[in-house]
């Protein structure tokens, strides 16, 4: 007997006029945004500049999305690309669909590009935007709930997820909800981020590792409990064996780098310093213009100071008086 559970939208669209809004959409836009705005607020707290994150992500967020969309169609390829399916589906992203890993590694690429452009150390950057993106995900796993996909085995607890769909193979009935559960582990993830940052001062990329490693181990036992079609290697499901790998390549990262960069960059920007104003070598070519420009000065007077003697030397000599 159904006590409680969570309830499916009775649809993911809903259409203005012409225009369709959808869930799925709308949760990866707020997603996003709220990673943008809590990484801006980081970057300046290390020492840079308001907006730079912002200018940043619009190489990133262009990136990741196809990065995402690029691992899901390969990595379930056979819904796109198999007999009775039309491959243009393959390019409705709006419907759902985006690997995380993808993501994050074509997004980094844009980033990368981002940062080489403004001269910003990638790995600063990506300390800043990592618990905002932990959060992006939390966000944007509400999609899946929107599309009534990702869910796992059957069950009857109270936070059930109630699924009323049949479409594409699905069988209704109250199954775990594991976009949930991914859900409030990305939090979480982001706290320990923020909280593991201030309390060790993690630089030099460190706090981004931390991330993939802690979503990674949440990742895993969510993915364990998930019921819908996947390419399995070795009874694993092939999202089991990324997040294993990826967090044992992040935990060598810590371990390597706090060994051969420890500490935190002291400089984040060019011309920027650590608590936000102008580096050293900024404040010492200004007091050079500065000492420069007394010079000038002192120069010009002392000409003037000589020209006035010339003449009272000149009339001194002519015998002659000027009022």
């Amino acid at each position: 007997m159904e006590l409680a559970y969570i309830p499916s939208p009775s649809r993911g669209v809903i259409h203005l006029g012409p225009i369709p809004l959808r869930g799925y959409a709308f949760c990866i836009i707020i997603g996003v945004f709220v990673a943008v705005w809590l990484g801006n607020k980081r970057w300046i707290a290390r020492g840079g500049r308001s907006g730079t994150v912002a200018d940043i992500a619009v190489w990133a967020v262009p990136f990741g999305l196809v990065g995402g969309r690029l691992y899901h169609v390969i990595t379930d390829y056979e819904l796109y690309f198999s007999e009775g399916r039309d491959w243009v589906d393959a390019l409705k992203i709006w419907e759902g669909g985006l690997g995380i890993w993808g993501a994050i590694a074509l997004g980094a690429l844009g980033a990368w590009i981002g940062c080489r452009r403004r001269g910003i150390p990638m790995p600063a950057y990506a300390d800043a935007v990592a618990p905002g993106i932990a959060l992006a995900q939390a966000i944007g796993r509400w999609g899946n709930w929107f599309n009534q996909e990702l869910y796992g085995r059957a069950t009857d607890v109270p936070w059930a997820l109630k699924i009323t769909s049949s479409t594409d193979g699905r069988v209704p009935g109250t199954y775990h909800p594991t976009f949930l559960y991914e859900s409030l582990w990305c939090i979480g993830v982001a706290v320990l981020v923020i909280w593991a940052d201030r309390r060790f001062k993690l630089g030099h990329g460190r706090a981004f590792a931390l991330y993939v490693a802690s979503y990674c181990v949440g990742r895993f036992w969510v993915e364990y409990m998930r019921v819908d079609d996947a390419h399995h290697i070795l009874g694993l499901r092939l999202n089991n064996w990324t997040a294993l790998i990826v967090f044992l390549l992040a935990v060598a990262y810590i371990v390597i780098s706090a060994k051969k960069r420890p500490g935190r960059e002291a400089v984040v920007e060019p011309g920027v310093g650590a608590s936000g104003g102008e580096t050293e070598g900024d404040a010492d070519s200004d007091s050079a213009a500065e000492a420069k420009d007394e010079d000038a000065k002192g120069g010009a007077e002392e000409d003037v100071e000589e020209d006035v003697k010339e003449d009272v030397k000149d009339e001194a000599g002519s015998g002659t008086k000027k009022i």
